[in-house]
């Protein structure tokens, strides 16, 4: 499995907007096993997103998917930087 844990900085007041974005262009994507939005409780304009696939290249091959495209383009103008980035590889857990 592959795991991906990233922070991402948005212009204020844009996160609603953002995770909108992101949660409708990612319900379906072949090989993601959980894809988490969160929102960071000490600071309203980043958010968090955790992700489990079965393989980094499902992980990679999803980044050309239409939905995934149209998500980063509405999100995209809003963003303001990238924060920390974690590559991990998931042993086991529970969905939400």
């Amino acid at each position: 499995m592959y795991g991906l844990i990233g922070k991402m900085t948005l212009a204020p007041g844009q996160r609603d907007l953002v995770i909108a974005a992101l949660l409708e262009g990612t319900r379906e994507m072949p090989g993601c096993l959980s894809y988490i939005v969160a929102q960071d409780p000490s600071d309203e304009n980043p958010v968090w997103i955790t992700e489990v696939w079965d393989s980094k290249e499902r992980h990679e091959a999803s980044l050309t998917l239409s939905a995934v495209q149209q998500a980063i383009a509405k999100a995209r103008p809003h963003v303001t930087g990238f924060g920390e980035r974690f590559e991990t590889t998931p042993v086991g857990g529970y969905g939400l």
